[in-house]
């Protein structure tokens, strides 16, 4: 699927720096220089990949999504459900939403080629501490696949809370499906059914 595979492509464009540090990386910046770096890891365990599928899941999880603000984009995944589940509820499914973007992104990762990026101009003032960051992906054949970041500045660097595709927001993406399983089935249900979809853990 199209929309997962470049999905997964957005995902390996960045990661963010401690924000202790004394000189922050521009979140423009911070996206050009790490996707370099990590689509030339991609392919140097490109061997490994082919043996063993589980070596994908590894790579997305300590790699990439340590810099995703799960709690976030949990709680706009849910909108409104967010705020009635309990904390228990809340704990399981960050987990297993975590865990279904690991394996989507891991599976996509199998498709991938090695695309043209071009870094497009941020638009923002000195001192914001949530940006977004455009970046394309070039297609041979086919139109540019437009990428959007959506970050905001902790205490621990930039963290991504939304990325969009061609304007299809990952966070709304899901939002309409978890709440017609909500409201259908329950909240629990819906942590079932991630867990089952996700599968045994590694």
């Amino acid at each position: 699927m199209k929309f997962r595979i470049y999905l997964m492509l957005a995902c390996c464009l960045l990661q963010p720096v401690n924000a202790n540090s004394s000189d922050i990386v521009l979140p423009e910046a911070l996206v050009r220089d790490t996707s370099s770096r990590m689509l030339m890891a991609l392919k140097a365990e490109k061997a490994q990949i082919e043996e063993d599928k589980g070596r994908i899941y590894a790579l997305v999880s300590d790699i990439v999504l340590p810099y995703f603000d799960f709690q976030r984009m949990a709680m706009w995944a849910l909108g409104r459900y967010w705020r009635s589940a309990d904390a228990d509820q809340r704990e399981r499914f960050v987990a297993e939403f975590r865990e279904m973007l690991v394996r989507t992104y891991g599976s996509a990762l199998i498709d991938y080629a090695d695309e043209t990026i071009i870094y497009l101009p941020l638009h923002a003032e000195q001192g914001d501490r949530d940006v977004t960051v455009r970046t394309e992906i070039v297609q041979v054949g086919g139109p540019p696949i437009q990428i959007t970041y959506s970050m905001y500045l902790t205490t621990n660097g930039w963290k991504v809370y939304d990325v969009s595709i061609n304007g299809v927001s990952l966070v709304t993406n899901y939002r309409s499906t978890f709440a017609s399983i909500i409201r259908k089935d329950g909240m629990d249900n819906l942590i079932k059914q991630l867990q089952s979809r996700n599968g045994p853990s590694g």
